[in-house]
């Protein structure tokens, strides 16, 4: 008698907003697996009755993926074959997916990518702000002081930066971009992508955050923003800065250490200790 073969896991990329983005592969592989594991089974409904795709859908999010995934691996070593999507783009960018994609590599079974949407890429691609080299941030911490002391850690940081950003705090995290990175600093902000109210809009980080505080508008949606480099001379003033930190305060306050390292190399103090 044969060995039962597994089934593959395929990681299927879904539309961001506008639904005719759903690739062609994307629709037969939809159409052909065992289940589709979704991380809001209500919003796959709906591009599954867009697209005339019935399958039976399985909840796989945050909140219960590490006690679905023993039991999904299964069903994948059983034979089945699973898709796996999040509720808009490519999975596991800042979405669900990881422990089951992890546990079913571990158990031998095959994943395969189905490509397609990616906010982060969308929004590189029309920033007008150098792609070559990138660093995905994801969604900033909520709370005020980590996203400031995390923004901090960044400023050197000599690739574009991509953050993720939620409509209640895209206006103060703006505000904390200009006050730890620099308000002169070129950024775009993509708002809405593929959707009716796409707007995408581009200038020094000051401007930007200025523009979303005046306009309501400005405010609504999900945003992308992206953010220049500091560039190669600021990446090596600021790791100089913290090594000359790092030894003056050994014996010094880290008030006084930071302000002396930035003295001696031209590094922003905020950057060398985080205060």
């Amino acid at each position: 008698m044969s060995q039962q073969q597994p089934g593959v896991l395929h990681v299927v990329a879904t539309p961001i907003g506008n639904l005719e983005d759903i690739g062609a592969r994307a629709l037969t592989v939809l159409a052909a697996v065992d289940a589709i594991c979704a991380e809001d089974t209500r919003h796959t409904r709906k591009l599954l009755q867009h697209v005339g795709v019935e399958r039976p859908l399985l909840a796989l999010h945050e909140h219960n993926e590490l006690a679905q995934a023993e039991g999904l691996v299964a069903r994948l070593l059983g034979g089945e074959s699973l898709a796996l999507v999040s509720d808009a783009g490519t999975p596991l960018v800042s979405d669900p997916g990881f422990v089951l994609v992890r546990a079913a590599r571990a158990a031998g079974v095959r994943v395969s990518p189905v490509p397609g949407a990616c906010a982060a890429v969308a929004a590189l691609s029309v920033a007008g702000i150098p792609s070559d080299r990138f660093c995905f941030e994801g969604f900033l911490p909520a709370k005020e002081s980590a996203r400031r002391a995390r923004l901090q850690a960044l400023a050197g940081e000599p690739r574009t930066l991509v953050f993720y950003e939620s409509a209640h705090r895209i206006e103060a995290a703006l505000a904390d971009m200009v006050a730890t990175l620099g308000g002169e600093r070129p950024a775009a902000l993509a708002r809405e992508l593929t959707k009716l109210f796409e707007t995408v809009l581009d200038g020094p980080l000051a401007a930007l955050a200025a523009r979303v505080a005046a306009d309501p508008d400005q405010r609504r949606g999900e945003f992308v923003v992206v953010v220049q480099g500091a560039g190669e001379d600021a990446a090596a003033a600021l790791a100089e800065g913290r090594r000359v930190y790092a030894l003056l305060a050994a014996h010094l306050p880290p008030s006084q250490a930071a302000r002396l390292a930035a003295e001696i190399t031209g590094a922003p103090r905020k950057g060398l200790y985080g205060g």
